[in-house]
């Protein structure tokens, strides 16, 4: 399954790394590169595209703000020289971070992870597998209620049970579709479609409150505002 990209980048340079690395990506398209965010964020509004290559740290704008002007709702890997990004970039449910200059093979495996959310994306009913100790156990994406996250640990969250698992939120959010799920508090990512109620200071999934993080009470804003919440 192909996978159709654009490429932001304000560097001349870096869209050339980014085109030479693509042309060798089989399933990948590269329809178009662009030094100017503005003149993308309009291609977008009548082209398609799967995925995008996204510079963070642009002179007008930076990649943040471009994501948070996009009309639909692609994966993006950021490409940046500024490491310091990358909290930022991954708490946007991005695909990848490539920290600048990154080779074929990195770049490669940012676009494998692209391929296989794409694919999750385009099943009926998309699953993940969850390592649970030694084993791994197949979770329908729609069952998940939330995530909450304990040191090393992670819990899924069901509506019967949970299921633990020795991962990071960082690594959990990577396998989970884009766009479903968001980090609401240090310790917690909801899913979106389960919220039934947004105060203050906490968000009610399935009858469960969950706590809103200072640093993410402008995220939970805009989810209030898309999901038409008073």
């Amino acid at each position: 399954m192909p996978l159709t990209a654009i490429a932001i980048d304000d560097e001349p340079q870096a869209l050339d790394v980014i085109r030479l690395h693509a042309a060798k990506v089989s399933f990948l398209h590269l329809e178009a590169t662009f030094t100017d965010a503005f003149e993308a964020i309009t291609y977008l509004q009548t082209h398609r595209a799967d995925l995008i290559f996204l510079d963070i740290k642009m002179p007008d704008i930076s990649g943040v703000d471009v994501v948070k002007c996009l009309p639909r709702n692609p994966m993006v890997i950021f490409t940046t020289a500024y490491s310091d990004y990358a909290v930022q970039g991954f708490e946007l449910d991005a695909v990848d971070y490539l920290l600048k200059p990154f080779s074929l093979a990195r770049f490669l495996k940012a676009c494998m992870k692209a391929l296989d959310i794409h694919t999750l994306r385009s099943e009926e009913d998309p699953f993940i597998f969850v390592k649970t100790g030694y084993e791994e156990e197949k979770v329908r994406v729609d069952d998940i209620l939330y995530l909450e996250a304990d040191g090393n640990y992670l819990s899924f969250v069901l509506p019967t049970r949970r299921l633990l698992s020795r991962q990071t939120m960082t690594d959990a959010l990577q396998l989970l579709p884009p766009g479903l799920f968001v980090r609401v508090h240090r310790s917690y990512a909801i899913a979106i479609r389960k919220i039934e109620k947004i105060a203050r200071q906490e968000i009610t999934v399935a009858g469960g409150a969950i706590p809103i993080g200072a640093s993410y009470e402008r995220t939970v804003a805009d989810i209030r505002a898309s999901l038409n919440l008073p």
